[in-house]
C-alpha cells in the first residue's frame, strides 16, 4: 500500500483496512491533484481486493479530517464546459458512488441484493467541503465530541456548489429544509446538532473516533448499504414535484433565496435547482445532474472572480505577500494603543484578543478606562450567550492595562496612535512616546485621512513610521489598510504585517495620499447619493436599489454610521488643506444645510438622514429632507440608479489603480469588499470591470459623464486598455453569466437607444451600441 503519496493504508487482522490522509505540501488536508489521483485508485484496488473486508477513513493530521478543495488548484482551470470537462468532474464522483455501492449498479443492488463492504469515516477536527462529502459517501459517521469539529459545506461563498454530492446526499440525510438551509449558507455545524439532524451517526471522546468506527465496520463485515440505496427508500420530509410538503417547501425557499441573494448569486438558485432536480432522481443520476450544474457555476465569471479574489488571493495577503522577504519575524508581545476612544479602544480589543498585552493610554486614568469597558461590554455578552467562561473573559480583560503614565509604554513592542483626527494633536502624542519608547519601536498611525509622510516629519526616526488604518468597528472589520511613506523602512513594514498576522484582518499595502484608498472611493459613492438627493430622487429607492446590487447596507444608512459631521468636518478641513486647489464637488451645500443649520448629523447624534429611537434603533427615512430637495415627477429607473452607485465607485477605483494608490487589481478588490462591502459576487470593482470589458466600462462611464459630469471621466490608462483589448487580470475576456443588475443596466442602454432611433437590442448589445448614443448626444448638443 505504499503506491500512494497522500494517505497511508493498514490493514489489521480483521481485514479492516485504515486509511489515514495527510496530503503533502499543504497546510490541511485538501482535495488536491495529487490525492484526486490516489483516491480512485485505491477505491478500485479496495472494492476488487477480497483481503480488504471493510474501511475505516480518517486523518493522519492533529490539525483536522480535511478543508476542502484546493481552490487554487480550481483557480488554474479554464472554466470551459465540454464532455471532457464533466468526465473529468465525475472522477472522483464515480470514485465515492463506487465506494458507498461496493462497485455495484443499481440494477445489481435492487435485484441481486448486492452489498458494499462497510466503510466508516472518522472525524477529529473539521470536515469542510470536499471533506465532509467524502464522509457522506462513507456508511457510517463517528465525530469527536470536540469545538474542533465543525461540518459544513461553504463552497456558496465562493460561487459555487458542493460538487461532490453534497446537495445529493445531505437532503437524503437530514431533509430538504435542513439541507438547503446548510447549504445556501455556507455554515457550519458542530457535531452535537450534526448527530441531532442526522447527519452524523455517534459522537464520542477525541481521539477515540478511529476505534469506535473500526469497531462499526467489524461488526457490518457482512455487507452494507447507503439509506437511500435500500429499496422503498423516501427523502426526510418528502421530495418529488407532486408531494405537497416539497411543493410547499420550493415555493417558499425559492423566494427566500431570491430574496437574500437578489438574484446576483447564481450559486444560490444552482443548489435549489439541484435539491430539486436531484432528489427526485436515483442517487447515481442525481451526482450527474449536480456536476453539470457545479461545471456551469465554475464556468461562470461570478465563481471565477470570487474564488480569486475571496480565497486565492486574500489567503495570499493575509500571509504576508506584501512584506519584505529579507526582515525575519518579529515577535509582538505587548502594543500600546495612544487613544481609548472607539477606535483606540477596538484597537486594543483585537490585539488583547490576538493574545498581545495591550498598554491603552488617555489623556487621564478616567479616559483610559473606556478601552477596558469597551471590551467588558463584548465580553460580557459572550459570556451571557455562554459563548465563552468568565475565566477566560477576565484573563482576557487582564490583558488591557489602561494608564495616563507615558513611562509605562517604555517596554511595548509596538506602538498604535488612534488620537483625535488633528495633526497637531497627532504631533503631541509622537513626541511624548517616542521620548520613552525604544529606539526600533514602532510607530503607526491609525489615521482615515491625513497623510503618513505629513505626521512622520514629527517623528525623530521616520523610519520606523508607518500607517495602519482600521475600520469602525475594529472588531468587526476585517481590512487593515498598511500605509508606508516614503521614509518608511522595511523593517518597520515587516512589523505591520506581523502585527497583522497575529489579529487576523486582510492587508493591502496602499500609497500614502490623502484618503489613502477606501477614502478616495468610498466618499465619491456616498456623494454620489447625495447627489441624487439634491436632484430630487427617492431616498427609499437609492437605498433599495443599493440593497438590491448586494451592499450590505444602503449608502444614506452607512452616511449616518459614519456621521454627516465627519463627512462636512473632512470637507472643511480638505477646503483648508488645498485652499484655491480645492474643486467643490457640488455636495457642500448638502451637509452645511444637515450639520450646520438643521443639527442632522448622524445616527450618534440622535438624527439624521434617518430617524432614531433613544436607544439609536434606525427607525425610517427621514422625510423632512423633500422640504429642501423636493421629489421629482418622474423618478429614475432602478438600472440608472444602480448604474450611476456602481459607477461611482468604479471610476475613483480605476483612477486610484492608474496613479498607483493601490499597487495591484488584487489589492482593490480586497480593499472594496472587505472595507465598505462591495458586492462580493463581482469579486471587487477591478475584477467587476474585466468581467464586462474594459472598452464596456469606457463607452458607459462617458455616456455618464456626459449626462452627470466629469466625476464620470475614466482614466487614461483605462482608455489605453480599451483600445489594445487589455483586461486587468491578463488573458482574454471571458463569456459573462448577467446579473440581475447587469441585465437591468443593458435594458436601460437599449430603451435610450431605441429612442434615439438606433437599432439595438439586449441579444446584440455592446461597447459600440453606447458609442452610437454617445455620438448622437454629442451631435444635438451641437446643434
Amino acid at each position: 500500500m505504499s503506491d500512494y503519496t497522500t494517505f497511508s493504508v493498514e490493514v489489521n487482522s480483521d481485514g479492516i483496512a485504515v486509511l489515514k490522509i495527510d496530503v503533502p505540501n499543504q497546510g490541511m488536508n485538501v482535495w488536491d491533484e495529487a490525492l484526486m489521483a490516489d483516491f480512485p485508485k485505491f477505491v478500485d484496488a479496495f472494492v476488487a481486493d477480497d483481503a480488504m473486508k471493510g474501511l475505516v477513513i480518517a486523518s493522519g493530521r492533529d490539525n483536522g479530517f480535511m478543508a476542502g478543495a484546493d481552490l487554487r488548484m480550481l483557480e488554474k482551470q479554464t472554466g470551459v464546459l465540454s464532455k471532457e470537462t464533466f468526465n473529468d468532474a465525475m472522477v472522483l464522483n464515480g470514485a465515492l458512488r463506487k465506494l458507498e455501492t461496493g462497485g455495484h449498479t443499481d440494477r445489481q443492488i435492487e435485484r441481486e441484493g448486492k452489498k458494499a463492504k462497510p466503510v466508516a469515516v472518522a472525524l477529529e477536527g473539521l470536515a469542510l467541503g470536499g471533506g465532509l462529502e467524502l464522509a457522506l459517501a462513507g456508511h457510517y459517521r463517528v465525530a469527536a465530541d470536540s469545538k474542533k469539529v465543525q461540518l459544513g459545506l461553504p463552497e456558496v461563498l465562493v460561487g459555487l456548489l458542493p460538487g461532490g454530492g453534497g446537495t445529493q446526499r445531505v437532503p437524503r440525510l437530514i431533509g430538504l429544509q435542513n439541507a438547503a438551509q446548510m447549504i445556501t449558507s455556507g455554515a457550519s455545524m458542530d457535531a452535537g446538532k450534526a448527530k441531532a439532524q442526522g447527519l452524523i451517526h455517534d459522537v464520542v471522546e477525541p481521539g477515540t473516533t478511529i476505534d469506535a468506527a473500526t469497531a462499526w465496520v467489524k461488526e457490518n463485515l457482512g455487507g452494507t448499504l447507503q439509506p437511500w440505496d435500500v429499496k422503498g427508500f423516501r427523502v426526510p420530509g418528502g421530495a418529488g414535484a407532486m408531494n405537497p410538503k416539497a411543493v410547499q417547501f420550493f415555493s417558499v425557499a425559492n423566494a427566500m433565496a431570491l430574496a437574500k441573494s437578489k438574484d446576483n448569486y447564481p450559486a444560490i438558485k444552482a443548489i435549489m435547482s439541484c435539491l430539486y432536480e436531484g432528489t427526485m432522481l436515483p442517487m447515481s443520476k442525481a451526482i450527474e445532474v449536480e456536476t453539470k450544474y457545479f461545471l456551469s457555476l465554475f464556468a461562470d465569471p461570478v465563481a471565477q472572480n470570487m474564488i480569486r479574489t475571496l480565497f486565492v488571493n486574500k489567503q495570499a495577503a493575509e500571509k504576508g505577500a506584501g512584506r519584505p522577504k529579507d526582515i525575519a519575524p518579529i515577535e509582538i508581545k505587548t502594543v500600546g494603543v495612544l487613544g481609548a476612544g472607539l477606535m483606540g479602544s477596538g484597537i486594543a480589543h483585537v490585539t488583547a484578543k490576538a493574545g498581545m498585552q495591550v498598554i491603552s493610554l488617555d489623556r487621564t486614568d478616567e479616559e483610559a478606562q473606556k478601552s477596558v469597558a469597551y471590551t467588558k461590554k463584548i465580553l460580557d455578552k459572550r459570556v451571557s450567550r455562554g459563548r465563552m467562561t468568565q475565566d477566560k473573559a477576565d484573563a482576557f480583560l487582564a490583558r488591557i492595562t489602561p494608564t495616563s503614565d507615558y513611562n509605562m509604554l517604555k517596554d511595548v513592542d509596538l506602538i498604535i496612535e488612534a488620537v483625535f483626527e488633528r495633526p497637531d494633536v497627532k504631533a503631541d502624542v509622537i513626541k511624548k512616546t517616542e521620548a520613552v519608547i525604544g529606539k526600533d519601536v514602532v510607530f503607526a498611525s491609525n489615521t482615515s485621512t491625513l497623510p503618513i509622510g505629513g505626521l512622520a516629519k514629527n517623528s525623530v526616526r521616520p523610519e520606523n513610521f508607518i500607517g495602519l488604518h482600521f475600520f469602525s468597528p475594529v472588531e468587526r472589520m476585517p481590512l487593515l489598510e498598511i500605509i508606508p511613506h516614503d521614509g518608511t523602512g522595511d523593517r518597520a513594514l515587516a512589523v505591520a504585517f506581523d502585527y497583522n498576522r497575529k489579529i487576523r484582518k486582510t492587508p493591502i499595502v496602499v500609497k500614502d495620499v490623502r484618503g489613502f484608498f477606501t477614502n478616495q472611493v468610498f466618499p465619491p459613492y456616498i456623494g454620489e447619493a447625495v447627489s441624487m438627493i439634491m436632484e430630487g430622487t427617492s431616498m427609499a429607492l437609492i437605498e433599495n436599489c443599493a440593497l438590491n446590487m448586494g451592499l450590505p447596507i444602503g449608502p444614506l444608512a452607512v452616511q449616518d454610521e459614519t456621521t454627516l459631521k465627519l463627512g462636512y468636518d473632512v470637507m472643511q478641513s480638505t477646503k483648508e488643506e488645498l485652499g484655491d486647489a480645492y474643486k467643490p464637488n457640488g455636495t457642500e451645500a448638502f451637509y452645511e444645510l444637515m450639520v450646520q443649520k438643521l443639527g442632522r448629523s448622524g445616527r450618534r447624534f440622535g438624527k439624521g438622514l434617518y430617524n432614531y429611537d433613544e436607544s439609536g434603533k434606525r427607525l425610517d427615512l427621514w422625510k423632512g429632507v423633500t422640504e429642501h430637495y423636493p421629489l421629482m415627477d418622474e423618478q429614475p429607473s432602478q438600472a440608472e440608479v444602480q448604474q450611476r452607485l456602481m459607477y461611482s465607485q468604479l471610476i475613483p477605483t480605476a483612477r486610484t489603480f492608474a496613479d498607483g494608490v493601490v499597487p495591484d487589481p488584487q489589492s482593490a478588490d480586497l480593499g472594496a469588499i472587505f472595507g465598505w462591502g462591495f458586492p462580493a459576487w463581482t469579486g471587487g470593482p477591478m475584477s467587476y470591470i474585466d468581467t464586462i470589458g474594459v472598452d464596456t466600462f469606457v463607452a458607459t462611464a462617458d455616456m455618464l459623464a456626459q449626462r452627470h459630469g466629469e466625476r464620470f471621466n475614466v482614466p487614461t490608462l483605462f482608455r489605453e486598455m480599451a483600445e489594445k483589448g487589455d483586461t486587468l487580470y491578463g488573458g482574454t475576456k471571458k463569456a459573462y453569466s448577467k446579473s440581475a443588475l447587469e441585465r437591468m443596466l443593458e435594458a436601460d442602454v437599449v430603451k435610450i437607444a431605441n429612442g434615439m432611433g438606433i437599432a439595438a437590442s439586449v441579444d446584440d448589445l455592446k461597447a459600440d451600441t453606447i458609442a452610437k448614443i454617445l455620438g448622437a448626444q454629442g451631435g444635438k448638443k451641437a446643434a
